[in-house]
């Protein structure tokens, strides 16, 4: 009698190969001759590369997409920028839904643990709402879009640029078909910039959100403390980081040419974009120090849970921000508003802060070892917050560093999609809990 073997794979790994998967069929789609615009294969390094960003929902790139890459090439590319950001679990779970298959609560797990929700029902609803409310805003930007790309780039072309900028936005990707200097043109440009930022930041928000608000109706009240907290924290850093910008750039060549109004459009571009969008329309290079540092908090912490976008999270930043607060009054619990959270979540909050700050370090140092001097440590940095953030701006030196450097730079990519929390636990996840527990001792800290 034969015997069947079988490898059964976490909630984690299910998830982190599932990301794999679309990034290695990605690769070899865009690695064939005709995905690139001369007819040549442009290599597997930089079909690897573009695949992992595309997936990886972040528009860092080796190439230009609006020039290297054929209209097949830039298909494969918008495929794989919606696949990843609704979520590789989505279209699994779609695709078990259209053929009637039904799932049991390992599968149900996994899409409601990648849509950041802790409930395992209501899955059909889930992921209907996903993609009705992604099809409605992608929809409503393309259109808003149209308005101004049609006179621009005439009516097809302009479709198509208005179908592919609002899937790139709302999926919080940031590749862009305009070149070199992204969305510059459109700086002070109410219609485009506007919807862009709005794209971004309801792509940002997250599933669960969406759906908090439209089940409460609208009612605050009635809202769940993550929609909450997410939208109280989203709106506050918005507001401020536009205020910062608009101070730290006022004198800026970047700023100094426009008025106040078109200052306050670029102002909240540059607060929207880096949580994490990957677009511009006033150049990372050409920002003062002070924004050049703002930019990286912003794409350190990045959008929400169960979102498109990527960073630490809004809710670890949060949780860390209201622990700390706890800790420095002496207090035992974590309140926030009327309610308490567990000490747990904050040593998860502060796991994922720490190791999102050694990663970013780490691979900084090694870059910047194996890099020549031309290259400085300002640049390096910054492309490797964007990497591990999935936010995709850069300070143009991408496409000049060594394969090792690149191989760096698509670890940190598909580390930051699928989540540093969740690869660790794919990694390191002990099936089994030791029941011998270690005497307590002390450390000395502070």
């Amino acid at each position: 009698m034969k015997r069947k073997f079988r490898i059964k794979l976490s909630v984690w790994q299910f998830l982190a190969l599932g990301y794999l998967s679309v990034i290695l069929i990605g690769s070899v789609l865009l690695v064939l001759p005709f995905a690139s615009a001369d007819g040549n294969s442009v290599g597997y390094l930089d079909a690897f590369f573009t695949a992992t960003s595309a997936t990886c929902v972040t528009g860092l790139s080796t190439l230009n997409t609006g020039a290297d890459w054929s209209l097949f090439g830039q298909i494969i590319i918008l495929i794989l920028i919606q696949t990843g950001g609704l979520g590789f679990m989505t279209f699994v779970s779609s695709l078990f839904l259209l053929f009637r298959h039904g799932m049991g609560l390992y599968e149900r797990r996994v899409l409601m643990m990648a849509a950041g929700s802790g409930k395992y029902y209501g899955l059909s609803s889930l992921i209907k709402r996903i993609f009705i409310g992604t099809g409605i805003f992608e929809l409503a930007g393309a259109l808003l879009l149209c308005i101004r790309f049609i006179p621009d780039f005439g009516a097809a072309q302009g479709i198509y640029f208005a179908v592919w900028h609002s899937i790139s936005a709302f999926c919080n990707a940031g590749f862009d078909l305009m070149g070199v200097a992204s969305l510059s043109a459109y700086a002070t440009d109410p219609l485009v910039t506007l919807t862009l930022c709005a794209l971004i930041i309801l792509g940002g928000l997250g599933f669960c959100v969406w759906g908090d608000v439209i089940e409460c109706k609208c009612n605050i009240k009635k809202f769940q403390l993550n929609t909450k907290v997410v939208l109280f924290l989203s709106t506050v850093l918005l507001v401020v980081s536009t205020a910062l910008f608009m101070t730290f750039e006022w004198d800026n060549p970047s700023y100094s040419r426009y008025n106040f109004g078109e200052k306050l459009l670029c102002a909240l571009f540059n607060a929207t974009s880096p949580r994490t969008a990957g677009f511009y329309t006033t150049s990372p290079e050409a920002l003062s120090d002070s924004g050049y540092l703002l930019t990286l908090i912003l794409m350190f912490i990045g959008g929400c849970s169960g979102s498109t976008a990527g960073g630490i999270k809004v809710g670890t930043f949060a949780v860390i921000l209201m622990g700390m607060a706890a800790v420095f009054r002496g207090r035992r619990d974590i309140n926030i508003g009327k309610k308490r959270i567990e000490h747990s979540l904050l040593s998860q909050a502060l796991a994922i802060f720490a190791a999102f700050l050694m990663i970013v370090m780490l691979s900084a140092l090694i870059i910047c070892a194996i890099e020549p001097s031309e290259i400085t440590v300002r640049a390096v940095l910054f492309e490797c917050v964007s990497a591990l953030g999935t936010v995709g701006l850069s300070l143009g030196v991408t496409p000049q560093l060594t394969v090792y450097s690149q191989i760096i730079l698509i670890i940190l990519m598909y580390a930051g999609r699928v989540g540093i929390l969740t690869l660790a636990l794919a990694l390191g996840e002990k099936r089994t809990a030791s029941e011998v527990r270690k005497p307590i001792d002390s450390l000395l800290i502070g």
